[in-house]
């Protein structure tokens, strides 16, 4: 990710310890999510750059589609999880590059080449300066090119509120961390864990967990608790950002207005 300093979030080493838990239910649930959202059935004769590829699973799930993957990422324990994958599944593959890179970067950015799709889901809020990220990810997008996106929503007060929570846990020493996390973990899982029991489904909802981004629901609140910096916006400034530059929203996703990422398939039409 990007502008990492002493109290912000390593997200590397969360992509490390979910490496350990990655299996093939996990990467196909990662396929059938860039299927529906790009409305694909597969990516052959398609360039993909992945930004801040995290631990590499998307990359993984565009090349087995069959796209020519170029994924970077700003933190170098991402950018080895990447790599990790790569060497797991497509060993010495010329169709898939990694490197370490920042999407702050415009000279970077400008040194990538053009892709039919430029994927960046749940980075560029993440980045310090997201208005710059969103627009920095137009710049490699070929002429009739596909930007999907997934930026946190924006909820106001509440979002204020987690970016205080956010802060705090990344200035506090490692055990002190599991005193923050815990109290939040029962305040994400407690509600929908009570009304199973009260359904008579007891830990339906965490046994039938599925997140479209292949985490376990441990590392996922974990990643959400320590997701610093951490940037909100609504779904319409999403979209008024892009139309005013020339781009149709072609797919969305939305989360109900509540907590999490709305989901953005562009198309630049100019």
């Amino acid at each position: 990710m990007e502008n990492l300093k002493d109290n912000t979030f390593n997200f590397g080493r969360n992509w490390e310890l979910f490496l350990k838990v990655l299996d093939e239910e996990r990467i196909a649930q990662a396929e059938k999510s860039l299927k529906q959202m790009l409305e694909v059935e597969e990516l052959n004769n398609k360039s993909f750059l992945d930004v801040g590829s995290g631990s590499g699973l998307f990359s993984l799930a565009a090349r087995r589609l069959g796209a020519e993957v170029h994924s970077f990422d700003y933190n170098q324990m991402s950018v080895a999880c990447t790599a990790e994958l790569k060497k797991r599944y497509f060993p010495d593959d010329p169709d898939w590059k990694i490197e370490q890179g920042s999407v702050l970067d415009t000279e970077f950015m400008q040194s990538l080449g053009t892709f039919d799709i430029v994927y960046s889901w749940g980075v560029l809020h993440h980045t310090g300066n997201m208005w710059k990220a969103l627009e920095n990810v137009r710049i490699p997008l070929s002429m009739s090119g596909k930007l999907f996106l997934a930026i946190y929503n924006d909820q106001g007060n509440s979002s204020r509120h987690w970016l205080s929570i956010k802060k705090l846990y990344n200035r506090l020493p490692g055990i002190a961390k599991l005193l923050l996390i815990y109290p939040v973990f029962v305040r994400l899982w407690g509600p929908t864990l009570l009304k199973d029991i009260i359904q008579g489904k007891p830990f339906y909802s965490w046994i039938h967990y599925k997140n479209n981004r292949g985490m376990s629901q441990w590392r996922d609140v974990v990643d959400w608790v320590g997701g610093y910096p951490f940037e909100v916006a609504k779904p319409e400034e999403i979209f008024e950002f892009y139309k005013k530059k020339g781009f149709i929203l072609t797919k969305l996703k939305t989360c109900g207005g509540g907590l999490g990422n709305n989901e953005f398939v562009f198309q630049r039409i100019v």
